[in-house]
């Protein structure tokens, strides 16, 4: 008997895409799988699409509206996998990207492996999106992993994983305190507790650009500033459990210098909080560069409108390509595009 593997969906106001993400669960080779949809309290059409799928191997329940943290922690108390993979409700999945990684294991590695698969950002158009490997993308020891993705400003989609019934146990729930890169600070866990991380080659994610309505995006939240540094804070103090040298401590004080720009300058207790960390790992930071486009704004006008406008022109670039990939894929979706 195949183990079963429970493909988890937290799901909140998703009723846009939420059929297509339930499809490409549904459409994975690996037949021994139970999908586990636990919605949020939407106030949208969410819940009614996940009751029209729901079946002996599609478990549909719902609650009053909790968070992505408590949702995901409900979502894997009520599954029954051997292996869990996650999902948010906004992205796909290759049809054979959980066979691909449960076939990487069946050369007796242990449980304690961590799996992980490329992914690609789009909008509308996924049949476009590009999949582009960075540092992560190979097999890595928990230490070497988290220090790439700290000191190169890398992440993997959540997604990506496919982790260990064991494994997941042995990290703990998702914290529910963090209002922003909760994800970050779970799968550090996860490392935390694994034996390293296998690579997949040709297993695939792909990943919906939720843009400024992603729990993730900061702009000029300063819940999600004090959420974020407590995240770096957790981050590195993971990190250095594992290994404490100079290469490491470095890596912490670039990770910080990468990420200050976020607080700078509207919250100085911050900046200095991220200042007092990093010179006791040995480092100092420097203030935050920016490009050529917002330099000449901050010469003239000061950091505060140069700020305002790293925040704001991006967001404007952003809905007008989401605009333009959203007329392309109404018409190009009369042909179909397979994952």
């Amino acid at each position: 008997m195949k183990p079963l593997v429970s493909i988890l969906i937290p799901a909140y106001n998703a009723q846009a895409w939420f059929e297509q993400t339930l499809r490409s669960a549904l459409a994975q080779t690996w037949e021994n799988k139970e999908i586990v949809i636990v919605d949020d309290g939407s106030k949208d059409q969410t819940l009614a699409i996940a009751r029209r799928f729901e079946s002996s191997q599609v478990h549909v329940y719902t609650q009053q509206n909790r968070g992505a943290a408590a949702t995901r922690n409900r979502c894997f108390q009520l599954s029954s996998g051997a292996y869990i993979q996650w999902l948010d409700a906004d992205d796909l999945l290759s049809p054979d990207k959980i066979s691909r990684q449960m076939e990487a294991r069946n050369d007796g590695s242990s449980d304690r492996i961590l799996l992980s698969s490329g992914w690609a950002p789009f909008l509308y158009r996924y049949y476009r999106a590009e999949f582009v490997p960075t540092p992560l993308w190979c097999d890595l020891t928990p230490v070497e992993w988290l220090q790439r993705k700290m000191e190169l400003n890398l992440h993997m989609q959540t997604a990506t994983w496919l982790v260990s019934r064991q494994l997941t146990e042995a990290a703990g729930p998702w914290n529910t305190q963090l209002l922003g890169d909760d994800d970050g600070e779970y799968f550090c866990r996860v490392l935390l507790a694994s034996e390293g991380v296998r690579f997949v080659p040709g297993a695939k994610v792909y990943y919906r650009q939720p843009g400024a309505s992603s729990l993730s995006y900061i702009g000029s939240s300063e819940r999600k500033m004090v959420a974020q540094l407590k995240s770096m804070e957790m981050h590195i103090g993971y990190l250095r459990s594992l290994e404490d040298t100079e290469r490491v401590r470095a890596a912490c004080v670039q990770y910080l210098q990468n990420w200050l720009i976020n607080f700078y300058p509207e919250r100085p207790d911050l900046v200095a909080k991220a200042e007092a960390i990093a010179e006791g790992l040995g480092g100092k930071l420097q203030e935050p560069w920016l490009s050529w486009k917002y330099t000449w704004i901050r010469s003239l006008f000061g950091w505060p409108l140069a700020k305002k406008a790293r925040i704001m022109l991006p967001e404007f670039r952003a809905r007008l390509t989401r605009a333009w990939d959203r007329t392309m894929f109404r018409i190009e979706r009369q042909s179909p595009h397979p994952l």
